[in-house]
């Protein structure tokens, strides 16, 4: 007996076929080929084209045990460094990070800095918002195990689409970014107070209900300020927990009265920033 096959089905096969190759197609002209190592690989995102200010993001896979560096590392480590200059019809790119997580840094210490994946928002000003963009990265970062390994990768990507696939994945990075906050804003998770405790300690009450993974992490105003991780000395049955350290690592010279530190306090589950002149 032979068989009859209806056409129709082969048809609809084909449509499937188009549209999983027009949805491939879509998802590659918003995100860069992955530059790949072999410890780690690293990728552009753009988002969607609007205005004269768009989203886009750095997409950072890393092996199963290795660690990359937050803009401020800790004890040891290397931070990335972006070099966006050579793209077109892009007046600047300002980098976002989502909160960090500590790493024991096999030397007694704390790193600070990302496991596995993430993505660091991109905040892209054009020049004009009626004509192309490229946006083209060159990145230096170090990758971590046991060893560290430099990294040095380039990447290039139009921003061209109206709706881009990638909006989902930047939302979601956009939203482990640490929001502004100010001293003693009434949120469930916020700083009450920083003050002097003699003249090389500070202490930082933060209010939080939940101490297991709450994290707080301080930064000097430049770069050259390597202050120390703040250390929860008193978990406390309330909510007010405490956070002390010395105002060590600072710039030869330099005085601490009324410098601007930033503070990253965060709980796993959301994340805040505050700014604060140390009196």
């Amino acid at each position: 007996m032979t068989a009859i096959v209806p056409a129709r089905p082969a048809i609809g096969f084909t449509a499937l076929l188009l549209i999983c190759a027009t949805f491939s197609s879509a998802r590659a002209q918003d995100a860069s080929p992955w530059a790949q190592d072999d410890h780690s690989a690293v990728r552009l995102l753009a988002g969607s084209r609007s205005g004269a200010v768009v989203l886009g993001g750095v997409a950072f896979r890393l092996q199963p045990g290795w660690k990359t560096y937050w803009r401020t590392p800790g004890d040891s480590g290397v931070p990335p460094r972006f070099d966006f200059s050579k793209s077109d019809n892009v007046e600047a790119v300002t980098v976002l990070w989502p909160a960090p997580r500590p790493f024991p840094d096999g030397a007694g210490g704390t790193s600070l800095g990302y496991k596995d994946q993430v993505v660091l928002p991109l905040r892209i000003a054009l020049k004009a918002a009626d004509k192309p963009v490229v946006l083209r990265m060159a990145i230096s970062y170090a990758v971590c195990d046991k060893l560290c390994v430099p990294v040095e990768a380039n990447a290039e990507l139009p921003f061209a689409s109206v709706a881009s696939t990638e909006d989902n994945t930047l939302s979601g990075a956009l939203d482990a970014v640490p929001k502004p906050a100010n001293v003693g804003d009434p949120n469930p998770l916020t700083i009450r107070d920083v003050r002097r405790d003699g003249p090389t300690n500070v202490i930082v009450d933060v209010a939080a209900r939940d101490a297991d993974h709450l994290h707080l992490y301080v930064e000097g105003p430049t770069p050259d300020w390597s202050l120390p991780l703040p250390k929860l000395v008193d978990h406390g049955t309330s909510d007010l927990k405490r956070f002390t350290f010395a105002l060590d690592g600072l710039p030869s010279g330099t005085k601490p009265d009324g410098a601007a530190l930033k503070f990253t306090l965060a709980d796993g589950h959301r994340a805040y920033e505050f700014n604060v002149n140390l009196q």
